[in-house]
């Protein structure tokens, strides 16, 4: 009662607060894990939005992210594994004025709920997307993921992992997805600016988050977290700049035909026109951010891409639905349920 009171009284004077969507249940992850940074700037987000937390909807699916909607005031719900891009579809078709985010985790989204993520992101609809990826199932103990690489030791691969892991944003591309972006649990403000152009995008809004699991894969992105190494190892996009990267850009990343090379740009041989310059709206090249500069089996390995790589416009599947119902109602009118089930392709059997 006193969080809806408070949030009653903030709506009256106009100045929502972070705080006004945080819940009254406890936070209940391992102690240091990556998803309380990511439910902290999710929080500060959402006053931002300028909407009431009654027009917010969390849907989440089964492991430690899926948490989420017991943490945030607003309507929320724990679905079935795997399943939350359905449940979001449905809801989002019947309630398109309601601002709809799917929560869940590498073992979620792309192991049994596998089918629903790719179908979600190629109907296009305005749904947002936070997929937290720590490489291992977190909740059930430590097994290998669908995104754990090729080696990694644990509870169902004591010799190592044989399988190819997933790439969460190649396959979002080759899913048709209008937005594809990825952050990380260990840089709130970047983190933050990401989940801003996530809610801020048309369409179905993919943001992978690199999010730290302390128990059971420690120190799995550390080359790109940890402060020492990450200006060397990863490149942050910003559309319309050229790719640059380690301390006071140092090193750039040009285009010899179709192959990225790094270059040094303190030999005076480079400069920032002869570089790759990043172009959100450039499919082609987002597909090689993703799977270029992401496979560790290359020589001379390139940094890895952080920020958005993709934002398209396309319409929403809700406002095709709505179209086609529009114009089959301008046609031929209100219909009759009762003559649609009872017509003349019915029989009965003696």
């Amino acid at each position: 009662m006193s969080t809806q009171k408070t949030v009653n009284q903030t709506r009256t004077n106009g100045n929502l607060q972070p705080k006004d969507f945080a819940s009254d249940q406890e936070v209940r992850w391992c102690p240091g894990c990556g998803d309380y940074t990511i439910l902290k700037q999710v929080q500060n987000l959402m006053p931002k939005l300028g909407l009431d937390p009654e027009n917010i909807v969390f849907v989440a699916g089964i492991g430690c992210s899926s948490r989420f909607p017991y943490y945030m005031n607003t309507f929320g719900m724990h679905g079935i594994h795997g399943r939350a891009p359905a449940i979001a579809t449905g809801l989002k078709i019947s309630r398109p004025d309601l601002s709809v985010w799917v929560v869940t985790g590498d073992g979620d989204a792309l192991s049994i709920g596998g089918n629903h993520i790719i179908h979600l992101l190629r109907r296009n609809l305005d749904i947002n997307v936070l997929l937290f990826n720590n490489e291992i199932y977190g909740l059930t103990k430590g097994q290998y993921s669908p995104t754990s690489p090729q080696g990694r030791v644990t509870k169902t691969s004591p010799a190592g992992s044989v399988d190819s892991p997933f790439n969460p944003l190649a396959l979002a591309l080759g899913a048709n997805s209008t937005f594809a972006a990825r952050t990380m649990d260990r840089d709130p403000k970047h983190l933050q600016s990401m989940l801003e152009r996530t809610a801020g995008h048309k369409g179905t809004s993919f943001l992978e988050i690199y999010q730290n699991c302390i128990v059971f894969n420690d120190g799995a992105f550390s080359p790109y977290t940890d402060k020492s190494l990450r200006d060397s190892t990863s490149l942050y996009l910003e559309d319309g700049q050229p790719l640059v990267f380690g301390s006071g850009d140092a090193f750039g990343v040009r285009l010899d035909g179709c192959r990225p090379e790094i270059v040094d740009m303190r030999s005076g041989k480079w400069s920032a026109d002869d570089l790759w310059v990043h172009d959100e709206k450039d499919r082609n090249k987002a597909w090689m951010l993703t799977s270029l500069f992401d496979d560790n089996t290359r020589e001379g390995k390139l940094p890895r891409p952080f920020g958005v790589f993709l934002a398209e416009e396309r319409p929403t599947y809700e406002e095709l639905v709505r179209d086609q119902i529009s114009a089959a109602m301008e046609q031929y009118g209100e219909g009759d349920l009762e003559q649609l089930l009872t017509g003349e392709e019915t029989w009965t059997v003696k």
